[in-house]
């Protein structure tokens, strides 16, 4: 008949396996949309993070998406920044949306420049967040753009095509626009498995 021994003593003679608890995802800033809240591990927008949202065409809501947390950011005083728009923003929409004005800089660049310019942004720790439509980017300039938001602290955003799904990314949120229906889809979060069915939703508000 075998001996009684007891866990502690199993536990103490390393006998048994005694597994890590799962890390518990920072937590996150709200993006102003309940349902997208809850579909996220942390409960919003990764900090210090670079998210990409993916897009089938200009117009279908991509920043009214982000609008609440602009607001939110320029409300106290963070620097909002956005490089290589594919327009010029138009401000009174942003005014409207409650966005401080004084607080959003543009910077007309492209290319590497444009890129150049996200980088030391992100890196800098002195923007809220910074906004980028970088173009041909490849693995490599996302993870610098990735390494760069984690070092300043900053909120990132990357908006990129749709057919970029395809392609792996570093970013820790990929999130898509769709339309017809109109909805957004989680292809990717740090933390936790993206969820399975889109989330319905009309960002045009």
């Amino acid at each position: 008949m075998g001996s009684v021994v007891s866990l502690s003593t199993m536990l103490d003679e390393r006998r048994v396996w005694r597994g890590q608890p799962a890390a518990v995802p920072a937590a996150g800033q709200s993006t102003g949309f309940a349902e997208l809240d809850m579909a996220l591990p942390s409960g919003g927008w990764p900090e210090a993070a670079l998210s990409e949202i993916l897009i089938q065409a200009e117009g279908t809501g991509e920043l009214q998406l982000l609008w609440p947390t602009l607001k939110r950011l320029s409300a106290a005083g963070e620097r909002v920044v956005l490089i290589g728009p594919p327009h010029i923003p138009f401000a009174p929409a942003w005014q409207a949306a409650g966005i401080s004005l004084s607080c959003l800089s543009v910077i007309q660049a492209s290319g590497s420049d444009a890129l150049w310019a996200a980088e030391q942004c992100l890196r800098s720790g002195a923007c809220g967040a910074v906004l980028c439509w970088p173009q041909r980017a490849n693995d490599r300039v996302l993870r610098r753009l990735q390494v760069a938001a984690e070092t300043g602290q900053t909120l990132g955003f990357a908006y990129r095509p749709i057919n970029e799904a395809l392609n792996p990314s570093p970013a820790a949120l990929r999130l898509s626009i769709e339309s017809q229906p109109n909805q957004l889809r989680v292809l990717k979060c740090r933390g936790g498995l993206a969820p399975a069915n889109p989330i319905p939703f009309n960002l045009r508000h």
